[in-house]
C-alpha cells in the first residue's frame, strides 16, 4: 500500500511540474536605457567611490522594442495624429530618481507613461501619471502632466528595432532620444 501511496505521489507531482509551462518569448523583447548610460551595469565594477556615485542612476526608460520587419511604420502601422504607447506591449515608463524640468515644467522625482503623438515632421511626448497600462488602450489625456513637441530627424541608416537612449547633450540637460525606421526624435530633460 505504501508503494502504490508513493507512485502515485510521484505520479502527481510530476504532472504538476508539467503543467507549469513557461510564457513562450516575445516577438517585441523589453529593455532599458539608463542616465548615465550603462550605468546600472558599470557602477557595480567601479572601485573608486567617487566614480561609483557619479554613475547611480538618475533616469531609466522601460520599453519593448518591435522590428520594423519590412513595414512602412510612421504614417501606416503608427497612424499620425494618433497616440503612440513608444513601443510595444506594455506603455513605455521613465522613472525619474530626482526631480527633473520637462517642457518648461517641474517634475517630481517617480515613474511615469511616456505617449508619443506623431506627425510628418514633429513629435509630441506627453508625461502622463496613469501607470502599468498596456498600449494605448488605458491613455487618458486628461492625466497628462507635460508635453513637449520636437521636430524629427531622418537617419542615414534604417534602425530596425525600436530605440531609445539617454545621454548628456549639455551640462545638467540630458537628451531623450528614440528612433525607429529612418525617424529620430530628440527631447531634453534638465536635471535638477
Amino acid at each position: 500500500m505504501k508503494r502504490i501511496l508513493l507512485i502515485a505521489a510521484i505520479v502527481l507531482a510530476g504532472t504538476t511540474v508539467n503543467a507549469q509551462e513557461f510564457e513562450k518569448m516575445d516577438k517585441s523583447t523589453m529593455d532599458r536605457a539608463y542616465f548615465p548610460p550603462k550605468s546600472a551595469h558599470d557602477r557595480i565594477f567601479e572601485k573608486d567611490a567617487a566614480k561609483k556615485a557619479a554613475l547611480t542612476p538618475q533616469i531609466r526608460v522601460t520599453y519593448s522594442r518591435p522590428a520594423k520587419k519590412g513595414r512602412v511604420v510612421f504614417g501606416e502601422l503608427l497612424k499620425f495624429g494618433q497616440p503612440w504607447r513608444v513601443g510595444a506591449n506594455e506603455s513605455t515608463e521613465i522613472l525619474f530618481m530626482n526631480d527633473v524640468k520637462f517642457a518648461g515644467k517641474d517634475i517630481k522625482a517617480g515613474r511615469y507613461t511616456i505617449i508619443i503623438i506623431p506627425t510628418e515632421k514633429e513629435w509630441t511626448l506627453k508625461l502622463n501619471t496613469d501607470l502599468d497600462g498596456w498600449g494605448n488602450y488605458g491613455y487618458e489625456p486628461s492625466l497628462d502632466i507635460a508635453s513637449l513637441s520636437v521636430p524629427i530627424t531622418k537617419s542615414d541608416k534604417e534602425i530596425e528595432n525600436l530605440s531609445i537612449a539617454l545621454y548628456e547633450a549639455s551640462e545638467n540637460t540630458v537628451h531623450l532620444k528614440i528612433g525607429w525606421d529612418t525617424t529620430v526624435a530628440e527631447f531634453p530633460i534638465t536635471i535638477k
